[in-house]
């Protein structure tokens, strides 16, 4: 997971019930990530008792499809009372009735980039001319085709273990990119052999900020963001926040396929510091799709407006026009 764990619940389902129902992915990661939660809950709710319920989902067996929506279909049934995701996983726009409710302090934001056993000690800048490079996203590909010209990437399908077993196995990658947040959670800090900087490769979700409570509105600025841009993991937009001083920064930018072509901008605003601010939201008040409790309502708005601020400035440059091409040329795909 790219990543900050989130759970995602439906409006209305409160957590003060006999017993409350996790959905989850079967996978490894996913289940590793959804007992984190179980067990902040706990903490927060020790007399409540828990279900998780591993199921698998479309993107578990069609590798290429969305892997949110059986876990939403689950959520509408009401067969489970919230779900644990990743935020680069879930779309820009949730369905009707439906929220991101809470977020858990994240783990490495950065990408990674896992090599094959014979290329140990290289790095991407020296892996030799036309070295295949394996990823799924579209973000990652577009950014290090502009980044490292002399590398080839192609599509890696599968869960963390069905990729670096590909890898393993095979000759057909020189190295994979992987979030380093999944491999750290696994265990796995060893596979990692070289962690992107920004510079190289802008993550997809805003990093998590120290400063309580206004690092919650990190997830307001990137929703409004990728709303107003109409982004999301069909089209190459990567986005980098942080919080500095209350102050909260946000790097945006979109992407053509083959990173030939890109728009990038930043933008910051001030956010009240926590001691300055007396009254909390007590209720969540749901903006762009996430339920934001004990977050200022002033941060909250700055947030939303910095977001929808660099989206219109992009839009004005022409990001619009990259990300068209983009999604026709998916389409044809």
């Amino acid at each position: 997971m790219e990543d900050g764990t989130y759970q995602y619940i439906r409006e209305g389902n409160r957590v003060d019930r006999r017993v409350i129902r996790i959905g989850t992915r079967k996978s490894e990661l996913a289940r590793i990530q959804t007992k984190s939660v179980a067990e902040k809950l706990k903490e927060l709710y020790p007399d409540v008792e828990q279900k998780i319920v591993p199921m698998s989902t479309i993107g578990d067996k069609i590798l290429d499809t969305a892997l949110s929506k059986e876990l939403e279909n689950a959520l509408k049934r009401n067969e489970v009372d919230l779900v644990v995701h990743s935020l680069k996983d879930l779309p820009t726009a949730l369905p009707e009735g439906f929220t991101i409710g809470a977020v858990l302090k994240r783990e490495n934001p950065h990408d990674a980039v896992v090599l094959h056993p014979k290329n140990a000690g290289q790095t991407l800048d020296t892996l030799p001319e036309k070295s295949v490079i394996g990823t799924s996203s579209l973000r990652r590909a577009a950014q290090l085709k502009k980044r490292f010209p002399h590398l080839e990437f192609k599509d890696i399908r599968g869960n963390l273990n069905t990729r670096l077993k590909k890898l393993d196995e095979k000759d057909d990658f020189a190295a994979i990119i992987l979030a380093a947040a999944g491999l750290c959670r696994m265990g796995w800090e060893s596979r990692i052999s070289q962690v992107l900087s920004p510079d190289d490769c802008m993550y997809a979700i805003g990093a998590g900020g120290k400063e309580q409570p206004v690092a919650g509105a990190l997830a307001i600025e990137r929703g409004a963001f990728l709303r107003h841009l109409e982004g999301g993991c069909s089209v190459p937009v990567a986005v980098h926040t942080e919080i500095k001083d209350f102050k909260l920064y946000l790097t945006g930018a979109v992407y053509s396929l083959d990173g030939s072509d890109s728009l990038k901008e930043s933008m910051w605003t001030s956010v009240t510091p926590a001691n300055q601010v007396e009254e909390m939201v007590s209720e969540g008040v749901q903006r762009v799709g996430v339920t934001a409790y004990n977050v200022p309502g002033v941060a909250q708005e700055a947030a939303e407006k910095l977001g929808v601020d660099l989206a219109t400035l992009l839009v004005r440059r022409g990001a619009g026009d990259i990300l068209k091409v983009a999604r026709q040329h998916n389409e044809a795909r």
